[in-house]
């Protein structure tokens, strides 16, 4: 298998350049990529630099993504490269964790992101499933600056009917995505 982020420094991106999914893609990528590269290195600008490492790549290798595949996961395949690289060039540095450790906590971060994935798919999927006015609770619940007080406040309702809706609705939706979860074949 060949290395996604050999001779990133010699290819050279065609004209014409990545679409518009591609550019959306990349750039809801950077901070989980970020997140991802973090604990496999001893410091944030390490991880900012691998980072500006690994968009090079991804830049420059845009056309064998393949579309309708899990771009996180395949960045993250270029950014662990990257990290690998990192660490051969830095070899003089002080190297906390050794390479079989930080391939297992790169395998582990990208499954507990997939994990992580699923669990908001399903949680977005049982909120429209959710009676209209419940929605709208836990959404002015959840909005920015959100808080039960502010809720019971603006609906005119006693500060403890509304957290006792918040948390029947809660419970409705954690046996919701749990339900999703176990349908889709994941453990909860």
């Amino acid at each position: 298998m060949q290395n996604p982020s050999d001779n990133h420094q010699t290819d050279h991106q065609p004209d014409g350049g990545p679409d518009g999914e591609f550019i959306r893609l990349f750039t809801l990528s950077q901070r989980p990529l970020y997140l991802s590269i973090l604990p496999l290195v001893r410091s944030a600008l390490d991880a900012e630099e691998i980072l500006q490492e690994t968009n090079i790549v991804i830049l420059n290798k845009w056309r064998q993504f393949q579309a309708g595949t899990n771009f996180l996961a395949w960045a993250r395949t270029i950014a662990r490269f990257e990290v690998f690289r990192f660490r051969r060039r830095s070899f003089h540095r002080l190297q906390l964790l050794d390479e079989d450790v930080l391939q297992l906590l790169a395998q582990q971060i990208e499954e507990d992101s997939l994990e992580l994935e699923l669990q908001r798919d399903a949680l977005r999927d049982c909120l429209t499933r959710l009676r209209d006015e419940d929605r709208d609770l836990i959404q002015r619940r959840y909005a920015p600056g959100g808080s039960g007080e502010a809720v019971a406040e603006s609906l005119g309702r006693p500060a403890n009917s509304v957290y006792q809706s918040l948390g029947r609705i809660r419970r409705v939706l954690l046996e919701c995505v749990r339900r999703r979860l176990i349908a889709g074949g994941v453990n909860p």
